[in-house]
């Protein structure tokens, strides 16, 4: 298929021109854009600046403009919408074409610093339900009933009474969307139905559902019949085989959580402590061998306690290592835990990722784990924020593509305050919940990895 066109003048130089220089008609909508990579015939052109008509009138110049500052999070107005914005960030972002700056065949984007989102891949599949030329049903017709599909399934399949009362965008995103069949794309908004609470609506009034605001602008199903007849002759679809992946190039690789180990590094103040066991400033140890360290050297210098092993006697070099200046003189003897406890904590913290297939990264500091936090925009306007993903090896893009599928809200990457090379993604709403089940059970992520799971909503009956 063949690159976008764009007009040569853009490529041109150093600088790019902002002022619309030409006019066609989309080719395609906006999400297909995105998902094809921005690659293929985006336009039908009909006019360019320099082309024949241009030179039969004034030929004037475009002007000089400025990039909107505009906040993409704020883009959409509606929660859920995953076009809208995308449409006005691309008036956002300056692209360098024809050429220049490309890497792997691929166009390049920039825009205030922010990175494209990796959409689906180039399969047919994706762009329309079914590739089978010989379906004559439209798009919409194809989307309905693919909908209906999952939302049979995932009521038969996933969703139990004591899940209830369950967050409509929880049903949506964490059970409706696993239920679509591989190579096919859930996506409402190119169904009849156009947005989730006009179909539940429509489901409600069969009856199969009962859906009520629990809270504020806060919908949640809660109440299913599930020997409802849609539902009782439902036929469960033959399981394929799927695996939560990361993009990395143009391959699919699953994703697997590194191993994480805590390590202890050996301070200035401990080195005649460690120097008999062959250790020195800076050498990284795991509490094992700490611990181990520590036996043997009591052991070797006789410094067990003959009437209570369990005590340890304090040699000038273990009081120099493990007392306060207050306890010098006054503490003799400790417990073994005691003992090992003081001189982990005295050790400077360091810690050791070993990803697949990889070798062991050895980084000193405590590791820091992914931070989700809810911020209040201008706009009065919920997001949540996730940071620290590139440590635990997760690709910030690649987690903000699926986070947009699943919660059907906008978002975006952007560099993390007061990091150079760390990324963070922003989503709209409180998106915790799917955050949760994304890192715990599908990345699965240690929970004492990650900090801020408590700040997802909570349901509530109303009295």
């Amino acid at each position: 298929m063949p690159d976008l066109y764009v007009p040569p003048l853009l490529s041109s130089g150093s600088s790019v021109l902002t002022a619309p220089v030409a006019i066609g008609v989309a080719a395609m909508s906006t999400a297909e854009m995105l998902t094809s990579g921005l690659k293929g015939r985006g336009f039908s052109v009909l006019h360019t600046y320099r082309d024949h008509l241009w030179q039969s009138g004034d030929k004037s110049s475009p002007p000089s403009m400025a990039p909107l500052a505009l906040d993409p999070l704020d883009l959409s107005e509606e929660k859920g919408s995953v076009e809208a914005a995308p449409a006005l960030q691309g008036d956002l972002r300056h692209l360098t074409l024809a050429g220049e700056n490309q890497e792997n065949g691929e166009v390049q984007q920039q825009m205030c610093g922010e990175k494209s989102l990796p959409e689906a891949s180039e399969d047919p599949s994706v762009r329309g339900l079914n590739p089978d030329p010989t379906d004559s049903r439209t798009l919409q017709e194809q989307m309905d009933e693919l909908l209906q599909q999952c939302f049979l399934h995932a009521l038969k399949c996933q969703v139990k009474k004591a899940d209830l009362p369950l967050l409509t965008s929880t049903f949506l995103g964490s059970h409706m969307f696993s239920c679509c069949p591989a190579g096919q794309h859930l996506d409402i908004k190119k169904s009849s139905y156009k947005k989730l609470s006009k179909f539940l609506q429509q489901m409600q009034q069969e009856q199969i559902i009962q859906v009520e605001e629990l809270s504020r602008g806060v919908e949640s199903i809660v109440a299913v019949d599930w020997k409802h007849p849609r539902i009782t002759s439902f036929v469960i679809p033959e399981p394929s085989p799927t695996s939560q992946t990361i993009q990395e190039g143009s391959r699919e690789q699953p994703y697997h959580p590194p191993d994480i180990k805590p390590l202890y590094c050996v301070p200035a103040s401990m080195t005649l402590l460690f120097q008999e066991s062959g250790h020195k400033k800076g050498s990284a140890l795991e509490g094992g061998e700490v611990r181990t360290i520590i036996v043997s050297y009591a052991k070797k210098n006789d410094l067990v306690n003959v009437d209570n092993r369990n005590l340890v006697k304090l040699d000038p070099i273990l009081c120099d290592c493990i007392l306060e200046k207050n306890e010098q003189h006054t503490v003799t003897t400790l417990p073994w835990d005691s003992l090992l406890s003081r001189c982990l904590e005295r050790m400077q913290p360091a810690y050791q990722v070993t990803f697949p297939g990889q070798e062991p990264i050895v980084k000193k500091g405590k590791i820091c784990p992914i931070d989700i936090t809810l911020a209040q925009r201008a706009s009065n306007k919920k997001v949540t924020v996730v940071r620290n993903l590139e440590t635990y090896g997760l690709d910030p893009c690649s987690v903000a593509a699926i986070l947009q599928q699943r919660c059907q809200a906008s978002t975006t990457v952007t560099p993390a305050p007061g990091s150079k090379d760390s990324l963070q993604v922003q989503i709209q709403g409180n998106q915790v919940h799917h955050l949760s089940q994304l890192l715990l059970e599908d990345y699965q992520l240690p929970r004492k990895y990650i900090q801020g799971l408590e700040k997802a909503p909570k349901p509530s009956r109303k009295k």
